[in-house]
């Protein structure tokens, strides 16, 4: 329960009394277009975002090449505070909390139209986040004597939801480009090269072949190297090489 909010406007919140200037946080189910209206607004949100890096041993260097492997989904982590100690538009004064808990919590149900749990929209002021519900932690702090609860602190993880449309759409990449001329200087292996050409050390062979080179660990200083276009075609086979799938997409 926000501090920045008095405890007479949280009372008038819970009662259904509207508050000037104070939005309520929303949970939109995608597919349905179903909305869940938080009682009480998160006091705090967490966001977390990380990223795979390989590490690729080349000979010759004192450290391994980190290789960008892939993003993985951020994800949004906060409390819910849910009460039905009196009433409000969700429910009855003293009605069993479990009634709002399971509106969150049923979001992490298959939906048969999409054989998957729907994505879910979370919106608050100016965040907006995509995402499906991945954990829902529920913890129960009050009960009525009967035992029933009428209190309750969920913490929620959305994991941000992307398919390969969207990620299509933002992310406009390119294929390894054009033909660049590079002059070797002391230290240089083809390996490193195309790590610096093409993003992947695999992917030395092209530049061997185009310019004759036999051994890739061995380059003279000051040799002048075509760094051909990828997808490149072996002359003499016909084998086209190409940065691996897994680093290329």
């Amino acid at each position: 329960m926000s501090t920045a909010v008095s405890l007479a406007a949280l009372r008038a919140l819970a009662r259904g009394t509207p508050i000037v200037g104070l939005e309520r946080a929303t949970l939109t189910n995608a597919v349905t277009g179903a909305k869940v209206k938080v009682l009480f607004n998160p006091e705090e949100y967490t966001v977390h975002r990380e990223t795979n890096f390989a590490q690729l041993a080349v000979p010759g260097l004192s450290a391994p090449v980190i290789q960008f492997v892939s993003g993985q989904a951020r994800t949004l982590e906060m409390e819910l505070f849910l009460d039905s100690l009196e009433a409000n538009h969700a429910g009855a004064a003293g009605s069993d909390v479990r009634e709002q808990v399971r509106k969150v919590v049923d979001l992490m149900d298959i939906d048969p139209t999409v054989h998957a749990p729907p994505p879910v929209v979370f919106t608050w002021g100016s965040l907006t986040f995509t995402s499906v519900i991945s954990r829902v932690s529920q913890r129960f702090v009050m009960f009525l004597p009967n035992g029933v609860p009428v209190r309750a602190r969920l913490t929620v993880t959305f994991t941000e939801f992307r398919n390969a449309d969207l990620e299509a759409k933002e992310v406009k990449r390119q294929t390894a480009d054009y033909t660049k001329i590079h002059v070797t200087v002391e230290g240089d292996t083809l390996p490193m090269i195309a790590w610096r050409e093409y993003g992947s050390t695999v992917c030395w062979r092209p530049i061997a072949l185009h310019n004759g080179i036999d051994d890739p660990r061995v380059l003279p200083v000051g040799l002048r190297l075509v760094v051909p276009r990828l997808p490149y075609a072996d002359p003499a086979t016909g084998e086209v090489h190409d940065v691996p799938a897994a680093e290329g997409s």
